[in-house]
């Protein structure tokens, strides 16, 4: 079989020039480490890509390297691999450890994750307090849709929380708590309703393979249809999966195209990926 490598160091500022294939991948070397640490909003975006091809030992290699600099985002994306079983055994409590790590590192998707999960049974028996400092952590830092469950989870009216808005908290809770049946009809059900916050996280879902058979095709699909709609996240990803090619032609135009609308949508592993350039 084919074994493919990616090295940092041809990657320019952002792009990795290296077409994937649905090849066994190598653990990078110690040059292709120290690049990096030296450049670690490229370094994020190299695992990210690397995730998706499923090459978890990869990706694992280069956001530990990034996580023990103390890169909240890297930590974050340890959390899911501990969280979801995905090139190691699953487990709850380090998955937990590491989004706490993550968050006090300034991950405000930590963060949410963290005020999500911890209001279900996903990590032990729900903790409420520990939710709701998560939450506001991540509202604090910005995140609108932390300020959402914060408000439904509070039971406030000093915040206004739209029909949309309290259908995707509820949605993301059932995720959550591992009712992923559930989730994925709530998510279905909220995309057909025009918010295309649900297309992608439909497709996230069908991305890890979590209540659906892994299916990086239909994953781009509806990241290209949430995308197409507007919605920054969303266009974030298929800006990598077009630079890497997984789930479909490869396309480093137009990867940089939908890069720069999550920027201008103040996605922020976007903005940083653009400040790298």
């Amino acid at each position: 079989m084919l074994r493919v490598r990616v090295s940092l160091a041809r990657v320019g500022l952002l792009l990795v020039v290296c077409a994937f294939q649905p090849a066994r991948a190598e653990l990078l070397g110690e040059e292709d480490l120290a690049e990096v640490v030296r450049k670690p909003a490229i370094g994020l975006y190299k695992g990210y890509a690397e995730f998706k091809m499923a090459h978890y030992a990869e990706a694992k290699q280069i956001w530990t390297a990034l996580a023990e600099r103390g890169m909240g985002e890297a930590w974050f994306n340890l959390g899911i691999l501990a969280e979801d079983g995905l090139g190691e055994p699953q487990d709850g409590a380090e998955a937990r450890r590491r989004y706490e790590k993550a968050a006090l590192a300034g991950s405000r998707n930590a963060a949410l994750r963290l005020g999500t999960s911890l209001q279900t049974h996903r990590f032990g028996a729900p903790d409420v307090a520990g939710a709701r400092h998560w939450l506001k952590t991540a509202a604090d830092m910005g995140d609108d849709e932390a300020a959402t469950q914060l408000a439904v989870l509070d039971g406030t009216t000093q915040r206004p929380v739209s029909a949309a808005d309290r259908r995707l908290a509820q949605a993301r809770r059932l995720e959550a708590d591992g009712s992923l049946p559930d989730a994925l009809a709530a998510y279905r059900a909220i995309a057909d309703a025009g918010d295309p916050r649900g297309l992608t996280r439909l497709a996230w879902l069908h991305e890890a393979g979590r209540g659906v058979p892994r299916n990086l095709g239909e994953a781009a699909r509806l990241f290209r249809q949430a995308a197409e709609a507007g919605e920054p996240e969303g266009q974030y990803a298929l800006s990598v999966m077009l630079e890497t090619g997984a789930g479909q032609a490869q396309d480093g135009a137009q990867a940089l195209r939908w890069l720069r609308a999550s920027a201008e949508g103040r996605y922020p592993p976007a903005i940083e990926a653009l400040k790298a350039r």
